[in-house]
């Protein structure tokens, strides 16, 4: 049977559990490779499947989670070895049984989190995927992703390579990924994609995973998989366990049954006789798909905010203002490659209330196809509200959308000679939404009737590149009501037309309706209101606009957007008749107004001015510091841990200390101050993750120490050397695998027996406080925040 057959039916899949248990059992040392354990052992890698699918998985995964060439050891060809253990599982399963291919995190952070890009990422799974399809994998399982951009490579790989159907999974703490995705984001993101499957594994228990599935149940309309460890992981007697049993595991589940999971299987900690309780609890069970509660038009996704159109939701202004056309600065900057002005109108927009941001590079002598990435990766980096990409280059676009983490919004695709042709693909492999703009033949049409025709001409031709009606929203083309007198009426008969016919989400672009005219924003503001009326979803306009804000403010108490008037009553409070309300708060301005707000607020470009301003009037370099820097990044640290800022804003602050120290630094050596405690920071042997460890420096760095960053796959005995010649007072240790984990115990047991003084702090994945206090470190750090402060302790003990 094909897997796409069985996605049809309504049968519970049951997938299998954790490999590495089993392939220690088999000889599998602490930090060696599992996918060079699995080349040179193929038989070990047979006899685990074969061990799952008799307790009853349906679906078996193959030992290719760190099959990318980023992981690989050198001398295996990803392609091949890929091609080889689907073969192994292939196989194992026959006719009986389904095989997932499996592909994990590659282990670096994508711009502008890290130095790597999209376009390598995506080549290598791209790798991985040929390898698996030829080896015969049934679908591809993007697994325990961390990045909301690295799954999208996932997907965007399989979906070139090969023809099957694609699951993705992401693994989340504290309710949102690594990088601040939270389960809505994820769902909508990788279902504008046309994920087959979505999931959720690794990081915590059964239970853990209910607050996530129930935070996706609104709009999941797509088959879920659930892959919890079998609970939290402890040390005894130098092992790590997994506490929850088979029968109680497989108990916990049952409740992902009854909120509609289609697929149930394991992770960590989990063996063959987790999965055969699974399937016993599942025998007389039957796939019920749920209906999802709310059913927008479309969704854009930034990497941490979901925003959906529809009639349910409020109308969503566009701002429309970063455009050069008739901003002789703007563009003459933009030529220069100079992205300043650009950010500073983003900034007035996103003050004033816009919540998408068209982005527009497009004049004379400009490179749009460098320029418009560049932007929307500034833009990405200092922003969580989604972008419009609004080009007429389908090159700069494409290039745009590898910048871009979630799912942006495409400006747009019109009826113009092959146009949908060319862009559409493009945004449907991106699972970018895209404006419809019903122009055709170089002509304007004259009425409502020739709009709607040409909207249905280019859905059928949208329609033939299985472009799914999810990602259109349609332009209704408004004109100007001093020219055309029905332009108005035609408008507000295309958007009724568009929600009740096709069920199609609209946007306009309102100040059209008033060219030529006195008094444009009091038409604009009643117009924007009738449109609403009619259903209207989004408009381009200026945020800055007083009468459009209190318009809007108008439809959102009257169309139930606003409930029971709260947002309407705090705002308006105070108002009189005749009087004007501003738009909230219109300071517009990217440059920050002092050393803190600048730190807090990410603005690399203020630091360092800010700074050269103080030490001008008399200033200290430390007293900066420590006055004023130093409780910045406390501020920073406070929020990040209540989840008011996610890891994108925080390494976007710790960037900008990082300016302001370059700066101050030669000034703090003149001042002949001595230099903060020195870290030693490792990833232990046997282990190459080091995105935790990554971040742990730069916070480090940015209170004052000395950081020593050793790197990856690190020996107890280097580590140790190094503490010693480096007089370290503190060395950090990360491990992300529970294979690795017991390598942290010979570095500190070495260093006690060499006598020397330092501390030793320890974070990871699987790490807790109970395995530090286990091995005898002297602390746990969860994440980099409570690892500085961790440090700070500890050096002053």
């Amino acid at each position: 049977m094909q897997f796409r057959k069985f996605l049809s039916s309504n049968k519970i899949g049951i997938f299998d559990g954790g490999m590495g248990t089993l392939l220690q059992s088999r000889g599998l040392k602490p930090g060696y490779s599992p996918e060079l354990f699995g080349q040179e052992n193929p038989e070990a890698i047979r006899e685990i499947h074969s061990l799952y699918l008799q307790a009853g998985a349906g679906i078996i995964t193959t030992n290719t989670f760190g099959g990318s060439s980023f992981k690989l050891d050198p001398g295996l060809d990803a392609e091949k070895f890929n091609e080889r253990m689907a073969g192994i599982a292939r196989q194992a399963a026959g006719e009986n049984a389904f095989v997932a291919g499996s592909i994990g995190p590659t282990g670096k952070m994508l711009a502008p989190l890290g130095d790597m890009t999209f376009d390598k990422i995506l080549k290598a799974y791209k790798e991985q995927v040929r390898g698996l399809a030829r080896g015969g994998a049934d679908l591809i399982l993007g697994e325990t992703h961390l990045d909301l951009a690295e799954a999208r490579a996932v997907v965007m790989a399989a979906r070139s390579e090969s023809s099957l159907p694609v699951a993705i999974s992401m693994t989340f703490e504290k309710g949102t990924s690594l990088t601040g995705t939270s389960p809505e984001v994820f769902v909508d993101t990788m279902q504008n994609l046309g994920a087959d499957i979505i999931a959720i594994n690794c990081s915590c228990g059964p239970e853990e995973f209910v607050p996530l599935v129930q935070a996706m149940q609104p709009r999941l309309c797509t088959p879920l998989l659930i892959q919890p460890n079998a609970g939290i992981p402890v040390l005894e007697d130098g092992e790590t366990v997994f506490k929850v049993g088979p029968q109680e595991f497989a108990d916990k589940l049952r409740v992902f049954v009854d909120m509609g999971a289609m697929f149930l299987g394991g992770c960590c900690g989990t063996t063959p006789e987790h999965i055969k309780a699974l399937k016993n609890m599942t025998a007389s069970a039957s796939y019920k798909p749920g209906t999802p509660t709310e059913q927008p038009g479309i969704v854009l996704t930034s990497r941490s905010r979901t925003l959906p159109f529809g009639d349910q939701f409020a109308p969503v202004l566009i701002g429309e203002k970063i455009n050069p056309t008739g901003k002789e600065d703007l563009a003459a900057q933009l030529q220069g490659f100079d992205l300043s002005r650009a950010l500073e109108i983003a900034e007035e927009q996103f003050s004033a209330g816009a919540r998408i941001m068209d982005v527009n590079v497009g004049a004379p002598m400009v490179e749009e196809e460098k320029v418009l990435p560049a932007l929307c990766r500034e833009l990405v980096s200092r922003y969580d509200s989604p972008l419009a990409i609004d080009s007429s280059n389908t090159q700069a676009i494409h290039n745009a959308l590898l910048e871009y983490p979630g799912s942006a919004l495409v400006n747009s695709i019109s009826g113009e000679k092959d146009k949908m042709e060319r862009l559409g693909p493009i945004c449907r492999d991106f699972g970018a939404p895209f404006i419809l703009l019903p122009l055709s033949g170089g002509r304007m049409p004259k009425n409502s009737s020739e709009r709607l025709q040409i909207i249905e001409d280019l859905l059928q031709r949208a329609d033939r590149l299985n472009i799914p009606r999810r990602l259109i929203i349609v332009d209704v083309l408004i004109m100007t009501v001093s020219s055309h007198p029905r332009a108005a009426m035609d408008c507000l008969e295309t958007i009724r037309y568009c929600r009740e016919k096709w069920g199609l989400a609209t946007l306009a672009g309102l100040s059209n309706i008033s060219f030529g005219l006195p008094a444009r924003e009091l038409m604009n503001a009643h117009f924007f209101s009738m449109c609403a009326g009619a259903g209207l979803n989004a408009f381009i306009g200026d945020p800055r606009s007083t009468r459009m804000q209190e318009a809007m403010d108008v439809c959102n108490a009257l169309m139930g957007h606003d409930s029971q008037a709260q947002e309407f009553t705090m705002r308006y409070a105070g108002w009189e008749s005749g009087e004007m309300h501003s738009p909230g708060d219109q300071k517009g301005e990217d440059f920050a107004s002092s050393i803190q707000e600048a730190v807090i607020r990410g603005k690399k470009d203020s630091i360092v001015p800010l700074l050269e301003k103080e030490i001008q009037s008399g200033s200290q370099a430390f007293q900066l510091v420590d006055g004023e820097m130093i409780p910045a990044i406390n501020t920073v640290g406070e929020k990040y841990e209540k989840r008011e800022l996610f890891l994108p804003q925080l390494i976007l602050s710790a960037e900008t200390m990082k300016q302001g120290f370059e700066y101050l630094q030669p000034l703090m050596q003149q001042d002949e101050q001595e230099q903060g405690p020195t870290v030693i920071m490792a990833t232990v042997e046997g282990d190459i993750h080091d995105i935790g460890k990554n971040i742990v420096c730069l916070m480090l760095k940015n209170y004052g120490f000395n950081v020593v960053d050793l790197g990856i796959d690190i020996p107890a005995e280097e580590i140790v050397n190094q503490a010693r010649g480096h007089k370290a007072r503190v060395i950090g240790l990360s491990a992300l695998m529970t294979t690795t984990m017991v390598k942290m115990q010979d570095c500190v047991e070495l260093l006690h027996k060499e006598g020397l003084k330092c501390k030793v702090m320890i974070g990871g994945a699987v790490v807790t406080q109970a395995y530090a206090d286990r091995i005898g470190a002297d602390g746990f750090a969860l994440d980099a925040v409570s690892a500085v402060k961790l440090a700070r302790k500890l050096c002053s003990e």
